[in-house]
């Protein structure tokens, strides 16, 4: 399932980003959504994850209260609103999906990424 992430790009510390992932060739309204990232040098790890029906939210420790996921099922869009971002947050942030409607991690599908850099 093709997944596509857009909303990335440089900002300072404080600020705040909004990324999008649009699903496109098949209807992911029934699949749990998430999103992951990469730094530099850094192995891959979650952020944050919203079930099909946005019953039940899962947020990394490092992100709650300044991240929020959220989707659009008419649409076919997930999104995560990032607020007060740290240099910290600098990576690659990558769309996922599961094949099911409930997932903590989903992971079965993968955008490419988008960057988002924090400088400080």
């Amino acid at each position: 399932v093709p997944l596509v992430e857009s909303g990335g790009g440089l900002v300072q510390a404080g600020g705040s980003l909004r990324l999008s992932c649009a699903a496109s060739g098949r209807t992911l309204s029934s699949s749990a959504m998430g999103w992951f990232r990469q730094a530099p040098g850094k192995e891959r790890e979650f952020v944050a994850s919203i079930t099909w029906n946005r019953g039940r939210l899962n947020y990394a420790d490092s992100v709650k209260g300044r991240f929020t996921i959220s989707r659009d099922n008419a649409k076919n869009t997930v999104y995560l609103q990032m607020n007060s971002l740290q240099p910290e947050d600098t990576a690659v942030y990558y769309c996922t999906a599961a094949t099911t409607p409930y997932s903590d991690y989903p992971s079965e599908y993968w955008g490419r990424g988008t960057q988002v850099t924090v400088s400080s």
